[in-house]
């Protein structure tokens, strides 16, 4: 216990000494002092925009019990929005290796750590896009086909298919 206790430590000791420490040679500005996510949007929900399905409605979704499971029941201003065109705006959770993603998840939050999601199933769109999209840590817009998902095995709530970049802030 006491050797994993150690390890543990060495590892966030390791952890603020390395972001402390400036970038790679020829770095213009050191790491540490480069957020990965804007500031803005630390803490902070993002604006509600014209024509963007706002992330307050898609929460107007409540986890009811049928027989030995909870199941999501939406409210009808969500289920209004099934298999309909719309727009979202959040920040990208990749799914798989790469700076360009077909597959990733939609977030209303930014991501703050690489081991946990950024808020609860109705905070989340699992998004599937037309072409690749570049990676980063800025807010963007899709449009798409939203499924409102009544018993998915995931448990996700939303899925957005051909998806199309609208915006990139």
């Amino acid at each position: 216990m006491k050797l994993l206790m150690l390890v543990f430590a060495l590892l966030i000791g390791a952890h603020v000494v390395l972001a402390q420490q400036k970038g790679p040679p020829g770095a213009r500005e050191p790491l540490a002092e480069k957020p990965l996510v804007p500031p803005l949007f630390v803490d902070k929900p993002l604006p509600e925009l014209k024509g963007v399905v706002s992330w307050k409605t898609l929460a107007e979704v409540k986890p009811v019990k049928q027989k030995d499971k909870f199941v999501p029941e939406f409210a009808r201003s969500v289920l209004a929005l099934d298999k309909k065109e719309v727009k979202l705006q959040g920040f990208m959770l990749p799914l798989d290796m790469g700076d360009k993603q077909t597959r990733f998840i939609l977030t209303a939050m930014p991501p703050t750590c690489a081991f946990c999601l950024p808020g609860g199933p109705e905070q989340l769109v699992e998004v599937q896009t037309k072409t690749a999209v570049r990676y980063g840590f800025e807010p963007i817009i899709l449009s798409g086909r939203l499924a409102v998902l009544k018993d998915d095995p995931m448990r996700l709530y939303y899925r957005l298919t051909d998806a199309v970049l609208t915006v990139a802030r």
